[in-house]
């Protein structure tokens, strides 16, 4: 295992995204997707503090969060992320888009980022995200990377756990 904070924060480049921390300077353009505890900012204060929060998880080698930056515009579109379990081997992802970038494959690239950092730098061996079943968009986000839903949770919530041979022998 290779838990965080890490000498140098993880930035990821991919060929549509990239994943990198995001900067204090960058949280007023994304408090509609800010959350802390499945909690939702409502207003940049409130967003700037959930991002000390995360921060500070982080630093306590609790979590890793990443802002999905547009490569074409060096924009964030999204956040992504591994926020529990990871002292245990696994992590649960979470993820969240801006409504204008939906639909357009910025988050299934990002997520299969952040899956092969999971596995390969931080060596999880369970990876697994919650959401609800109406969210369609983030259910086929999952589906299309091998996620399988594995449990119906209370308040209309599922989960799902990743699986793929390429990664688990």
């Amino acid at each position: 295992m290779n838990l965080p904070p890490y000498s140098i924060f993880p930035n990821i480049i991919g060929d549509k995204v990239s994943l990198r921390q995001i900067q204090p300077t960058e949280v007023n353009g994304i408090v509609e997707i800010s959350y802390y505890n499945a909690i939702q900012a409502t207003a940049v204060e409130q967003a700037i503090e959930m991002q000390g929060k995360i921060n500070k998880d982080y630093t306590d080698g609790n979590s890793i969060h990443w802002g999905i930056i547009d490569n074409l515009t060096d924009k964030i579109v999204g956040t992504c992320g591994y926020y529990r379990g990871l002292d245990k081997g696994a992590g649960e992802l979470g993820f969240v888009l801006l409504q204008q970038y939906r639909g357009q494959g910025f988050m299934t690239t990002a997520i299969a980022l952040a899956i092969e950092f999971g596995i390969n730098n931080i060596g999880l061996k369970r990876i697994w995200a919650e959401t609800t079943q109406d969210n369609e968009g983030a259910i086929k986000v999952l589906e299309r990377l091998n996620f399988f839903k594995i449990a119906d949770l209370d308040d209309n919530g599922i989960e799902y756990e990743f699986i793929s041979r390429r990664y688990h022998s």
